[in-house]
């Protein structure tokens, strides 16, 4: 054993020494038999370490390591993400689990620990460059990915409609009040819903790669009026410009339902252009261009025009913070419909202690119309739009591989005419897997 033990008696008997360590030094000499690879002689040593709380963190590293250098990649994955809900800002688990996903072949999960370690400014630069390298294997290796989420929402206006009861009406010279229908005011109730999303990527030279993107939303409530489901898929190359930047080409495809009706149904393009700075931070600008033949009403066929801007930096070694910009425009058939909407959003979200994940967004727009509404009023409609939204998930607890997690959504229309004036609130209940 080591110089630092004490014996219990001057003398062996015959059946042996016995030798009494304190917990630091036993975790010293469990450390030193993993360190050499001895992970059957350290085993009992760990086992005794585990009832002491002080050191809980330390031990269940080491548990971790062996497990993965001795092939049992599941029990490291466990290990390392028990430490990480207590404890994550330690990078050196986050590095480990890294690894240990991209062993199990979670190729997405494991980029997103590597990104995360990856802002520790105290990592070494050769470390730095080791993460670098990782993500870019596991970006060539990544092939498909899939989430699928499912919930129930109670929702204080599934319609989206005013709470206004009346609204004014140009009679001629006059205005008068108009009693709206109930089918247009606001309505609650709970509704079910399922989002899925995909994406598939194969090479198709050194530089380019094949992508397809499929994103689905559904939503089902009490009877058809109010029931929304909506399909998009994008597909076209995406070129490697270095090792952090990347530009692609989609072709882009979509439809909705609305109320037992094709609401819109369109097709057009995107291009999009991303840049990997290499301590955490990202920036992304993408444009598309889309033609639209609404199932309603040829008032609102037409083009929309779309410009996004996304800014993401790791902060807090174990949260992400997101600024967007956005300007989109539509040119529709009728010029009333027809407008320009410029918006700014803000976010953070990350990994908390106790295996909780949380976030929180807010935006506001601001969208201008092209002519009045004839019959509402004599001046273009103008709107100031809010939204917010604030998510909290268990992602430690796991039921057939889905999580729990709650969201509170809340959105508000203040319009210059009465009869689009509405607000929204909404807590979504969901189970949510990623593959």
């Amino acid at each position: 054993m080591a110089a630092a033990q004490t014996p219990e008696t001057s003398a062996c008997p015959e059946t042996g020494c016995r030798y009494r360590l304190t917990p630091a030094q036993l975790l010293a000499e469990a450390e030193r038999l993993v360190s050499i690879h001895q992970f059957a002689d350290a085993a009992p040593m760990l086992k005794a370490l585990e009832s002491v709380p002080t050191l809980a963190m330390e031990t269940r590293f080491l548990k971790g390591y062996s497990a993965i250098e001795s092939g049992d990649v599941d029990g490291a994955i466990s290990d390392f993400r028990s430490i990480l809900s207590a404890r994550p800002d330690q990078t050196r688990v986050r590095l480990e689990l890294a690894r240990a996903l991209m062993m199990k072949g979670k190729l997405g999960s494991a980029d997103h620990h590597f990104k995360l370690a990856g802002e520790d400014k105290a990592l070494p630069e050769d470390v730095l460059r080791a993460v670098r390298q990782n993500r870019g294997i596991l970006r060539d290796q990544r092939r498909w990915n899939f989430s699928l989420d499912l919930g129930f929402a109670p929702d204080s206006n599934i319609t989206n409609g005013t709470s206004a009861e009346t609204v004014d009406v140009n009679f001629g010279p006059f205005r008068l009040p108009l009693t709206l229908d109930p089918q247009a005011r606001q309505k609650s109730g709970v509704g079910q819903n399922a989002a899925m999303s995909g994406s598939f990527r194969t090479a198709l030279s050194k530089t380019a790669k094949l992508l397809i993107d499929t994103d689905t939303q559904a939503t089902n409530y009490k009877g058809k009026a109010a029931d929304d489901f909506a399909v998009q898929i994008a597909i076209g190359p995406e070129f490697a410009l270095s090792d952090s930047s990347s530009l692609s080409f989609q072709a882009i495809g979509s439809q909705r339902w609305y109320g037992g009706k094709i609401a819109a149904r369109g097709g057009g393009v995107r291009t999009a252009v991303q840049y990997e700075f290499s301590n955490g931070q990202r920036i992304g600008v993408s444009l598309d261009a889309r033609f639209n033949k609404s199932g309603f009403s040829a008032a609102y066929d037409g083009w929309s025009y779309g410009a996004y801007a996304t800014y993401e930096r790791v902060v807090a070694r174990s949260l992400i913070a997101s600024a967007n910009i956005f300007a989109r425009r539509e040119k529709l058939t009728s010029a009333s419909y027809s407008g320009m909407e410029t918006g700014a959003s803000i976010g953070l979200g990350g990994e908390l202690p106790l295996g909780i994940t949380a976030g929180i967004t807010g935006g506001i727009s601001r969208a201008a119309f092209d002519a009045p509404i004839a019959l509402f009023s004599d001046e273009a409609r103008k709107d100031w739009r809010l939204n917010a939204r604030a998510q909290i998930g268990l992602r430690s607890m796991r039921v057939l591989g889905f999580s729990p997690s709650v969201t509170y959504s809340f959105s508000k229309s203040n319009s210059s005419l009465t009869l689009y004036d509405s607000d929204r609130h909404r807590i979504r209940f969901g189970f949510a897997r990623y593959f």
